[in-house]
């Protein structure tokens, strides 16, 4: 059995059987999520689970991962684990949510540099700029590190969604994996799956725990992590970049929906939490809760497939899709923005350490 398989299997059954000690020890020190007006919970739920979901895909990468490895691992890890106490602390309201995004999520990206993982341009400079090369790839690799561990930051605010999409997420990376033969981006993948969908067990609505902003920033940042590291070095850079960005194509989706609302309504959009998510639009006009994150899984998956299908189309065919994708992405969002929701206004926005949802 390959390593992925070993690692999947590990994490598996480590996050399913950890998540309800997780919950207890969340019971225990007081770590509750309880109901508020820009919640959809009615009653209080433990948080914590995050631990047995990094717990479980920690134990499972350090067991299988290849022994060449283990210098990259050692950065990937040492970011992930970072973020996890970060909003381990956050979420016991023991520090500024703003600290996540100012401080612990770039400090992340910049391990992940020192780690020798960074983003690769979708394009070559002609020579009298080619001495911008570096530093424009490690602008870019902050900026994709930060936003995408952000967008799964502010995505775990409905039962299950952001485990869920986690899951879909990382079986596609997984799949581009086993194709191109990246076992270190494989093992990853196969792990996070297994964690996600282990957790996922008690988290699916109606939840029993949440994973908490220290487990959704985890998972982002591996996520994150898992578009670095994939490589496609029979495709051409001016098309590759496509398929990482399409494989977590809902959380930036959603990210840009609510960060374009907010700014119409004169709010912040990291700052200023509420019901005005994809999933809570969705959720809104009748689908409620269940049958609006089976839908997102759906669009999870979809967006794994046009990924699928970029590396298949030559240069100007992608481009043509990409187009097309993002076109059909600006209308749903006006759709969706013209839908009825529940809008928090200005005056109302969060103070103090709670957190961004």
């Amino acid at each position: 059995m390959p390593a992925d398989m070993f690692a999947f299997a590990t994490a598996l059954f480590l996050s399913v059987s950890l998540t309800p000690a997780a919950r207890q020890l969340a019971l225990r020190l007081g770590v509750i999520d309880r109901p508020g007006p820009r919640k959809v919970h009615l009653t209080p739920i433990p948080l914590l689970g995050g631990l047995a979901i990094y717990t479980g895909a920690v134990l499972a990468i350090i067991l299988f991962i290849d022994g060449n490895a283990r210098a990259q691992v050692v950065g990937i890890l040492a970011g992930a684990t970072l973020l996890l106490i970060v909003g381990i602390l956050d979420d016991r309201g023991l520090l500024h949510h703003q600290i996540k995004l100012l401080i612990a999520m770039p400090l992340a990206a910049l391990i992940l540099l020192a780690a020798g993982i960074q983003a690769s341009l979708p394009f070559s400079l002609p020579h009298p700029f080619s001495i911008l090369h570096s530093p424009l790839s490690i602008l870019l690799t902050l900026l994709w590190v930060v936003g995408i561990t952000a967008a799964f930051s502010i995505l775990d605010h409905m039962d299950g969604l952001c485990a869920g999409i986690t899951a879909v997420a990382s079986a596609f990376f997984l799949l581009f994996a086993v194709l191109s033969g990246q076992v270190l981006v494989g093992t990853l993948a196969a792990a996070i799956l297994g964690a996600s969908l282990g957790f996922l067990r008690w988290n699916f609505n109606p939840a029993k725990i949440f994973m908490g902003d220290g487990g959704a920033m985890f998972l982002g940042f591996m996520m994150a992590t898992l578009g670095l590291k994939l490589r496609f070095p029979e495709l051409p850079q001016t098309t590759s970049w496509m398929i990482p960005v399409l494989i977590l194509g809902f959380p930036i989706f959603d990210t840009t929906l609510v960060t374009i609302s907010r700014i119409r309504r004169g709010l912040i959009p990291f700052a200023s939490p509420g019901k005005d998510h994809t999933a809570h639009r969705l959720a809104h006009l009748g689908l409620g809760q269940r049958g609006a994150v089976l839908v997102l899984y759906a669009l999870g998956v979809l967006f794994g497939l046009m990924a699928l299908l970029v590396s298949q189309l030559s240069v100007w065919q992608a481009y043509a899709l990409a187009s097309i994708v993002t076109l059909i992405a600006l209308l749903a969002i006006i759709a969706l923005e013209r839908a009825p929701y529940e809008r928090q206004e200005a005056h109302k926005q969060s103070r103090g350490t709670e957190p961004p949802s």
